[in-house]
């Protein structure tokens, strides 16, 4: 029902009934990966109303796997590729004080596993739920760079500027009003609230 591709290696199908709904497969030298497709193969549906929760297992050789989700695969959406290289080992505490689903399993070295677990499409919503607001948003990052990027050079062209009373002519510099630079200032901050990537357009 369930196969994965690892870049540059073959389809694997080797899924492990471990449970009910619960579906393993080892993933070997997984050290190196940076991206994982998971897929359904077309011979069997999810029942009605159904889908499947996946989770990855960072290889860690002491201890046990601590279960981390990817996302899901469902009939709408039979397959997904995941970043996983960005993944660290999470404690398995911290992932159940979240409320995420996880695998029992024993200790494993220098392998990875991706676990499928087949659930109500109400508990896959509320596990991508809780996903979403745990994953670090690079969003908030960019803008409070682009926000402290804006005050410094604010700042810095603000120490230049002098009164019209203490300006002394000079053929070879070029003058304009520091609230220009202010308006402008605020209708960029304002714009890059409203849409942070309106400067690509």
């Amino acid at each position: 029902m369930f196969a994965i591709l690892v870049s540059g290696r073959l389809v694997q199908t080797e899924f492990q009934q471990v449970g009910e709904k619960q579906f393993l497969i080892t993933i070997p030298e997984a050290d190196d990966i940076n991206h994982v497709a998971v897929f359904m193969t077309g011979t069997l549906p999810f029942p009605e109303g159904m889908s499947g929760l996946v989770y990855f297992s960072w290889p860690d050789p002491d201890a046990p796997p601590n279960w981390q989700p990817l996302g899901y695969i469902s009939n709408t959406k039979p397959s997904a590729i995941f970043k996983i290289s960005n993944l660290k080992t999470k404690s398995e505490k911290e992932l159940e004080r979240h409320g995420f689903i996880g695998f029992s399993q024993n200790k494993i070295s220098h392998f990875a596993q991706i676990g499928i677990s087949i659930e109500t499409h109400d508990v896959v919503l509320q596990q991508i739920d809780l996903l979403d607001k745990h994953t670090p948003n690079a969003q908030p990052t960019f803008m409070e760079f682009s926000k402290k990027m804006l005050d410094s050079f604010l700042n810095f062209s603000s120490s230049f500027a002098v009164t019209q009373a203490q300006m002394v002519p000079n053929p070879t510099e070029t003058y304009f009003p520091l609230s220009a630079l202010q308006t402008w200032f605020q209708n960029f901050e304002r714009r890059l609230e409203i849409n942070p990537y309106f400067w690509r357009s």
